[in-house]
C-alpha cells in the first residue's frame, strides 16, 4: 500500500480503534461471564439456604434429615440444571450425598472454611460448579455441605460468544479501516486542493490565491496563512523590480551625463578651462555616484542583519551629530533640548544610530530654508526614550506620506528647486527603526512644517 498521508491516517486511526474494540470485545465477554457465574453461584446458594436446615447428625453421622425427597425424579435424573449436593465430615470422608451423583463425589477443598465464590471442576467428564459451606453444630464445625450443578450450558454460552467475538474482530477492524479512509480521504480533500493550487503558483502569477474554504477551521486558517504570505511575496518581489528600476534609473541618469560630458571633450580641442569645468562635473557626478552605491551597500547590509549591539549614550551621540552637522551647515540654526530623567544609555548599533538621525537631521535642512530653525527634542516617555526631529519647512502632503519609505522615492519641492540626493535615507531609516523596534511616526502639514518621532523602547534601554 502506497503510504499517503491518507493511508498513514486511515492506519493509525484504525490502530486506535482497534485496541479500543478489543477493551470493549474483552470487556463484553468479562461482563456476561461474570453475570453468568453470579447467576449460577447465587443458585447454589438458595440451594446452599434452602438444604443446609434439612441435615441432622445421627450416631456421629451427617445424613440429610428428609432423605426421601433425594428418591423423588428430579434427583435421580439428570434434567436441566441439576443440583449436586454432598455432605463430609472434617477431613473430607463422605456422609451422605444426593442420589444424582450416583458412584461420583463432589472435590473437597481441605483446610478451606466456606467458600463464597463458586469454583469450577469436572465430574465424570462434564464440567460443573462447585460452592463449598461450612456445617456449624452449636458453633462447633462437624463438617461441610458440598453443592455443585453443570456448567455445560454455560460454558457452552461463553464459548459461543467467544467464538462470535473473534470472527467478529477482523470483520469490524476491515469496516472501520474502509471507512475511516473514505473519512480520510474526505477529510484532506481541501488539502489537495490547496496543493493543486499551490503548485500552479509562479513568480509569473503571483496575483493568484488559494480557495476559501467552507468552513472556518484549521485547514482554512492555512489557506488564509498562505495566502496573506503570497500577498507578502508579491508585494516583495513588486518592490524589488521597482527598487531595481529607480536603481538602474538612478545609476543610468549620470552615467549618461558623464559620457556625454567626456564625448563633448573629444569632439575638438578645448581651453583649459572647458576641461576643468567639465572634469569638475564629471567628479562631483561620480561623488553622486559612490553616495548612491553606499546608500545601496547599506540597504543590502542592514537587510542581512549585519549589526553588532553595543552601548549607545543617545545623548552624547546625539550632541555629537549635530556638531558635526553645524560644521558642515555654520550657518544653519540648530537647538538641542535634553529632559532625560536617566542617563539615556541604549543597547544598539552606534553606527545604525548614527545613521538614523543623521538622515533625519539632513532631511530636516533640506526641505526647510535657510533662515528656518531645526530643533531636536530629547525626553524621557514610559514607553522609553523619545527623540522628536521638528523643522519648519514645506512640509510633506499626504499624498506623499504613504510612499516616504519607498526607495528612491522624493517628494515634489517647488519652494526650494531640486534637492540633491536619491531618496534613499528614508528607507534606510526604516529598515534600521524596524531591526530594533524603534518606532518611527511623521506628523506633517504642508506648508507648515514637519515633526519626526522616534521611540526607542524599553527593551533596548540600558538600566
Amino acid at each position: 500500500m502506497k503510504r499517503t498521508y491518507k493511508n498513514r491516517l486511515s492506519f493509525k486511526l484504525t490502530m486506535a480503534s482497534a485496541l479500543m474494540v478489543l477493551v470493549s470485545f474483552l470487556l463484553i465477554y468479562q461482563v456476561v461471564r461474570s453475570t453468568v457465574l453470579e447467576n449460577i453461584d447465587n443458585n447454589l446458594e438458595n440451594e446452599t439456604n434452602k438444604h443446609v436446615n434439612q441435615i441432622k447428625i445421627e450416631d456421629g453421622q451427617i445424613k440429610f434429615a428428609h432423605k426421601g425427597e433425594w428418591e423423588e425424579e428430579e434427583h435421580k435424573e439428570i434434567i436441566f440444571n441439576p443440583i449436586f449436593i454432598e455432605i463430609v465430615d472434617k477431613e473430607g470422608k463422605p456422609m451422605d450425598k444426593s442420589p444424582n451423583l450416583g458412584s461420583n463425589n463432589l472435590y473437597f477443598k481441605p483446610g478451606t472454611a466456606s467458600v463464597d465464590r463458586g469454583f469450577n471442576l469436572t465430574l465424570n467428564g462434564q464440567e460443573v460448579r462447585q460452592m463449598q459451606v461450612e456445617l456449624l453444630t452449636e458453633g462447633e464445625l462437624t463438617g461441610y455441605l458440598l453443592l455443585a450443578t453443570s456448567f455445560e450450558d454455560s460454558k457452552s454460552l461463553l464459548n459461543n460468544l467467544k467464538t462470535v467475538l473473534f470472527l467478529l474482530y477482523p470483520i469490524v477492524l476491515l469496516f472501520l479501516f474502509l471507512t475511516l479512509r473514505w473519512l480520510a480521504s474526505k477529510s484532506i480533500q481541501p488539502i489537495i486542493d490547496i496543493t493543486k493550487k499551490a503548485e500552479i503558483i509562479t513568480k509569473d502569477n503571483l496575483n493568484e490565491r488559494l480557495p476559501s474554504l467552507k468552513y472556518k477551521d484549521e485547514i482554512n486558517s492555512l489557506s488564509v496563512s498562505i495566502n496573506h504570505l503570497l500577498e507578502r511575496i508579491e508585494k516583495g518581489v513588486l518592490r524589488e523590480k521597482q527598487f531595481t528600476s529607480d536603481a538602474s534609473h538612478e545609476l543610468r541618469t549620470p552615467l549618461a551625463v558623464l559620457k556625454g560630458n567626456f564625448e563633448v571633450l573629444i569632439r575638438k580641442p578645448r581651453t583649459q578651462e572647458a576641461y576643468i569645468s567639465k572634469i569638475k562635473d564629471g567628479i562631483l557626478i561620480i561623488d553622486k555616484l559612490n553616495a548612491i552605491l553606499d546608500q545601496l551597500l547599506t540597504l543590502a547590509r542592514f537587510q542581512k542583519g549585519i549589526h553588532n549591539n553595543e552601548e549607545v549614550d543617545l545623548k552624547f551621540l546625539v550632541e555629537d551629530i549635530i556638531d558635526s552637522t553645524q560644521k558642515q551647515h555654520p550657518k544653519r540654526s540648530i537647538m538641542f533640548n535634553e529632559k532625560l530623567e536617566d542617563k539615556g544609555f541604549i543597547r544598539a548599533n552606534e553606527k545604525s544610530v548614527s545613521i538614523i538621525i543623521e538622515n533625519l537631521i539632513q532631511n530636516a535642512l533640506k526641505y526647510s530654508l535657510d533662515n528656518q530653525e531645526i530643533k531636536l527634542v530629547l525626553t524621557q516617555e514610559k514607553a522609553g526614550i523619545c527623540l522628536k526631529i521638528i523643522d519648519q519647512g514645506i512640509g510633506i502632503s499626504e499624498e506623499e506620506l504613504k510612499n516616504i519609505y519607498q526607495p528612491f522615492f522624493r517628494g515634489e519641492s517647488h519652494e526650494l528647486g531640486r534637492i540633491n540626493g536619491a531618496g534613499l535615507g528614508l528607507s534606510i531609516v526604516k529598515k534600521l527603526c524596524d531591526l530594533y523596534q524603534v518606532k518611527i511616526s511623521i506628523l506633517s502639514e504642508k506648508g507648515k512644517g514637519t515633526t519626526i518621532t522616534l521611540l526607542f523602547p524599553s527593551t533596548i534601554i540600558q538600566a
